[in-house]
């Protein structure tokens, strides 16, 4: 299914082929290849008007998620019924934010744009499935807002 990737922002050059390429790998792991997703890639200032109208926090952050599927837990593959209900959802991502964040931290861009959530995502998965409690080895580097 399609992976739409818009790009709203001017404040960090941005390579969108592989941002698909990473994402696309990411989805067939998590076995979610079939279906749609939007990811909206965002500056600090438009982060923060969203930020502050859904999470009531005037703060620019690196990720906010909308699911299409609200009653799933974390880690949960939707049961469908319909084609059209092949919907992850969006996902803004804080470009300039997580930019400005890897540049501190030493870490390359993209890998931290992809990597840091496909690690946590992947995690909540396997412990929800397990019953583990693993954490991210970068979760004191940075911070995920779903």
């Amino acid at each position: 299914m399609a992976l739409l990737i818009r790009d709203l922002q001017r404040a960090v050059p941005l390579r969108r082929a592989r941002l698909r390429r990473d994402c696309q790998v990411l989805r067939q792991i998590l076995g979610l290849g079939h279906f749609d997703l939007g990811l909206i890639c965002v500056d600090n200032q438009r982060m923060r008007i969203l930020n502050g109208r859904y999470r009531e926090q005037e703060a620019a952050t690196d990720v906010l998620s909308f699911p299409f599927h609200q009653d799933l837990r974390p880690g949960d593959i939707p049961k469908l019924l319909h084609q059209d209900e092949y919907n992850l959802g969006d996902i803004f991502l804080g470009v300039e934010y997580i930019h400005k964040q890897s540049q501190i931290y030493g870490q390359d861009f993209y890998n931290v744009l992809t990597m840091f959530q496909r690690e946590s995502n992947t995690l909540q998965m396997f412990n929800i499935l397990t019953g583990a409690s693993l954490k991210p080895l970068t979760q004191n580097i940075f911070s995920t807002h779903t």
